[in-house]
């Protein structure tokens, strides 16, 4: 049994909540450079180089890549040989999200009732995944999501009947309602099977996942390919002015269902779909 005490989770979720919000992954990063080679308009190009010119803008002065620093969304890989000492979890991990928002002069944008519509000041509380795995150790990912995006996701509850071409356009026909909205180029999460809920945690675990690792079952890694290329025909293009590259990834993550159901959910990321992640 290994113990890690409270403080050590606020502060790695402090710096998470800042590094994620002024860098983005590499991976994504390097997508957003390529891109302007693979964008075939001229209006596209320019937009992509202003992109690139904002992430080094943000990497220089450790100032936001976007104005919206997004809801803080927190995943949680506990190892089961873990004794948290010292304090409540839960508590630590907003303790950690107070004070990078607030020490990294990141927007606050959380309310703390949905219809009451007060802000709470420092952007808790966040949202709060958490998983049981093996182990003695704490993996934290920080993924600010901000609502630009957010605000274009779709979940259907499709039946067994659906068929492959089903599933394929209601992603593509979430994004062509979404345009510009989401600031493209984005990133697109899906989630497939579970129950209703947990359909929609599948597309926000699969936003959150490096564009650079395809679904490890070759079904699925072909199906997001085949989605890229559905997605990238509708030719919104960079933030909405036209062209071919709409999306720079597609993930998909999936799970049992029930025999009478097919849930499918779309979780819409901008250009900036930012987390960062460590382990205590």
């Amino acid at each position: 049994m290994r113990e890690i005490n409270a403080s050590e989770i606020t502060a790695a979720v402090r710096q998470l909540c800042m590094k994620a919000n002024s860098e983005l992954p590499a991976s994504l990063e390097q997508c957003i450079r390529c891109g302007a080679a693979q964008e075939q308009s001229e209006a596209g190009k320019s937009v992509f180089a202003d992109l690139c010119a904002n992430l080094d803008a943000a990497r220089q002065t450790g100032l936001p890549i976007c104005q919206d620093t997004g809801m803080a969304v927190v995943f949680l890989q506990i190892g089961q040989d873990v004794h948290i000492t010292g304090g409540d979890l839960r508590e630590a991990v907003n303790a950690g999200v107070h004070a990078g928002y607030l020490d990294g002069y990141l927007r606050c944008s959380v309310v703390g009732d949905p219809l009451e519509r007060v802000n709470t000041g420092d952007n808790t509380p966040a949202v709060l995944h958490l998983d049981i795995v093996p182990g003695e150790q704490i993996r934290i990912d920080v993924c600010p999501k901000g609502f630009g995006s957010e605000n274009m996701s779709a979940l259907k509850m499709l039946t067994p009947a659906a068929s492959r071409a089903d599933i394929v356009g209601f992603v593509t026909e979430t994004v062509r309602k979404a345009g510009s909205n989401p600031c493209p180029p984005i990133v697109v999460g899906v989630g497939i099977g579970g129950d209703f809920e947990q359909c929609a945690f599948l597309a926000k675990k699969a936003l959150c996942r490096d564009i650079a690792v395809r679904n490890e079952k070759p079904f699925y890694a072909a199906l997001e390919q085949e989605m890229l290329e559905a997605v990238n025909r509708l030719g919104i293009g960079p933030q909405g002015f036209g062209g071919t590259v709409t999306a720079l990834a597609v993930n998909i993550e999936q799970a049992p269902t029930h025999i009478a159901g097919l849930p499918v959910s779309v979780n819409v990321g901008c250009h900036v779909t930012r987390h960062a992640s460590c382990v205590i």
